[in-house]
């Protein structure tokens, strides 16, 4: 399934999205991109042996299986997906991690159910402040260490699904079948797959994947005291041509995708003079929540030479994407306008 994406690592699996598929709305499940920390399961849990365990700092502990979810009132959200550390590549000074360009994100229209509904019927104690979400698969590596992520219940009572379609067909087995959690506008980071096990905390999960890494935080400073990341950041991305690419004179059409997590892409700008000055570009297709924005800009070239792209998105708060990125030292949440630009000739 991955052929056909650039793939970076085999086990676990880490692969890409070429941009040609980020062009439409719509980024299919057979190439949307595969970010794993463990192993994928061989095959298909049999649905009538799964079970999701709710527990923890409740009254009341729940179990569900998979025929009374599909039963519950049905929630269809379109929600754009990004690798924490996609764009990592593109930074100017070598941050660690899968060498992601631009490929590490992706938009789908997923169907499950909000969980909020499932958290309500357990009778949640006063003290409880965050959600953990572990899933059935097994760790890779010696030490075994099992994915486990939490986040805030704000979050959880709000905007989180639990997804078990992906574009109008089951889940695939890569992407967390049979159920996967989907805080919506937060990295890939935030969503766990092949969910099992459902843990109501006072405190946030204490462990490898909450503590060392999916924090930003500097060279030389503890990853404990670094900002963990959640919402994905304000960011535009050139979808269409390649770098690179060379052109005859006239018309050319420059395509890319926007998004903003959790809030709303308002406009994007372009720039053909490597930042000198900014058009606006034309929204395409669908405006959802949480769903990134097709944009399309006609550059119409006169003169041979060579072309610098910038596109920059801004939210409607009124807030900019910012001209150069943040580096930090797992290099997450790259949205620099500048890193994100492309060349191309005209002769």
């Amino acid at each position: 399934m991955s052929e056909s994406k650039r793939v970076m690592s085999e086990k676990p699996l880490n692969a890409e999205t070429p941009k040609r598929y980020l062009t439409s709305w719509i980024t299919a499940n057979k190439v949307f991109f595969d970010r794993n920390q463990g192993e994928i399961p061989d095959k298909e849990i049999d649905l009538s042996e799964w079970r999701l365990s709710i527990g923890g700092n409740v009254q009341t502990p729940l179990i569900y299986d998979y025929e009374t979810l599909l039963r519950m009132p049905k929630a269809i959200v379109a929600n754009t997906l990004e690798c924490s550390g996609n764009s990592r590549s593109l930074l100017a000074q070598k941050a660690s991690g899968n060498p992601w360009t631009v490929g590490g994100v992706g938009n789908a229209v997923w169907g499950g159910v909000w969980l909020k509904d499932l958290l309500e019927k357990t009778e949640i104690k006063a003290d409880t402040h965050h959600v953990a979400f572990e899933g059935f698969d097994k760790p890779l590596g010696k030490a075994q260490i099992k994915f486990v992520r939490s986040i805030p219940m704000a979050k959880a009572l709000s905007t989180t699904l639990l997804a078990y379609e992906m574009n109008g067909e089951p889940l695939p087995l890569r992407h967390g079948f049979p159920l996967r959690a989907l805080a919506l506008g937060w990295t890939g980071a935030n969503c766990v797959k092949w969910l099992s096990t459902i843990t109501l905390m006072r405190e946030p999960y204490q462990g490898f994947f909450m503590d060392n890494v999916y924090r930003i935080f500097a060279k030389g400073q503890d990853p404990k005291t670094g900002v963990p990341v959640t919402e994905i950041s304000l960011k535009s991305i050139i979808t269409q041509p390649e770098g690179d690419a060379v052109f005859p004179v006239g018309d050319i059409t420059i395509l890319g995708a926007a998004y903003a997590g959790e809030s709303t892409v308002a406009k994007v700008d372009i720039s053909t003079d490597n930042g000198a000055t900014w058009q606006t570009a034309t929204f395409l297709g669908p405006d959802e929540p949480f769903a990134w924005r097709q944009w399309q800009y006609v550059f119409s070239v006169s003169q041979p030479g060579s072309y610098t792209v910038l596109s920059r998105a801004t939210d409607t708060n009124g807030k900019e994407q910012p001209m150069q990125a943040t580096w930090n030292t797992h290099g997450y949440g790259n949205n620099g306008v500048t890193e994100h630009g492309i060349s191309f000739q005209v002769r």
